[in-house]
């Protein structure tokens, strides 16, 4: 049976449910997963309202013993990562800054090589192509298993580091959307069958009610979902709602997403006097966010930046597909190691 250890940036998370929706669904079709957390998942008003998984393995802190048998291991399969760490040390194409932190993560990788030794798995997933899949890759070639990513926005188009190596390594690489892979293709030589596509977005609702379509009588809904983070400046969107109240529009604006922004944010609310027109939902299951999509008027993105927004996307619901993007694997994927 296929066992696969599936690394985060830091799980679980809030504003990451897609992570948590890949390992349910490869549990479904029956492949053992072993979830891993590069960083502690945060205790608080912003953590993820998940349980825990009991079988998550977290890298940080790194405990003293599984550092000393970690540098044990790179120093027994050391040829097994030389290729990866010399262009590191030798080329210096990255900032010294950048390079540094690789060979901090090759460490890290190596202590997850080392907690995932016992557990005996065939393929090393990454989410994101930043610093977890460095991590990923290291460990697979430790092991000697494959290793896989999946890559979303910005770290495909702006925080790109070492992904050329990374892309020359793993055995597949799955991606959110066509553009995604037609620049994969453009800018880094890699067989076009190991590219996967896998839609992520906003499951439309069955039915949508027509535009204009409102019941009388009914305030304006403004509908925002994303982390309470500086970069979304949900404060422009809130500074905007009391424009339109106090130009006569009756509405109400829901925002969904929790973060450290909230305390910011729910005074800028009071500042404005709008606390009977704009409600901080919090984190929203997705079983519910068909309502608040239906309930909208307008959906709302008032990002500063964005790699490729989720919420905005369309995606057309097939009871048929599992949400994963993990869940087509490349033809001829098998469980057994290189």
């Amino acid at each position: 049976m296929l066992k696969v250890a599936y690394l985060a940036n830091q799980f679980p998370a809030a504003v990451e449910p897609y992570v948590s929706q890949e390992i349910d669904a490869l549990r479904r079709r029956g492949v053992e997963v072993v979830p891993g957390s590069v960083r502690k998942a945060h205790v608080g008003p912003a953590a993820s309202p998940q349980t825990p998984d009991p079988d998550l393995i977290c890298l940080q802190p790194i405990h003293f013993l599984v550092a000393l048998r970690a540098t044990w291991l790179l120093i027994r399969r050391w040829k097994r990562i030389a290729g990866l760490v010399q262009p590191v040390v030798l080329l210096g194409r990255e900032s010294s800054l950048r390079r540094a932190k690789a060979l901090a993560h090759t460490v890290l990788g190596a202590c997850y090589a080392v907690l995932l030794k016992d557990q005996k798995v065939n393929h090393i997933h990454a989410h994101h192509g930043y610093f977890g899949s460095w991590i990923a890759m290291v460990a697979a070639r430790l092991l000697d298993v494959d290793f896989s990513m999946t890559l979303h926005g910005s770290d495909l188009l702006l925080h790109h580091a070492y992904l050329d190596t990374k892309l020359k390594h793993c055995r597949f690489c799955v991606t959110i959307s066509e553009y995604n892979r037609r620049y994969i293709l453009k800018h880094f030589p890699i067989d076009p069958d190991r590219v996967i596509v896998s839609r992520l977005g906003v499951d439309v609702p069955g039915e949508l009610a027509a535009p204009g379509n409102r019941s009388p009588g009914r305030a304006f809904t403004f509908v925002a979902v994303g982390r309470l983070h500086a970069v979304k400046d949900h404060a422009l969107l809130i500074r905007a709602c009391a424009g339109l109240r106090d130009r006569g529009l009756d509405l109400e604006c829901l925002i969904a997403g929790e973060g450290p922004e909230r305390r910011r944010l729910e005074s800028l609310i009071r500042k404005c006097r709008l606390e009977q027109q704009v409600s901080l939902l919090g984190h929203v299951p997705a079983e519910q966010m068909d309502s608040l999509y239906r309930r909208a008027d307008v959906v709302v993105l008032t990002s500063e930046s964005e790699g490729i927004p989720l919420v905005l996307i369309p995606r057309k619901r097939d009871s048929s597909m599992s949400p994963a993007p993990l869940r087509t694997l490349p033809q001829g994927f098998s469980p057994s190691t290189r």
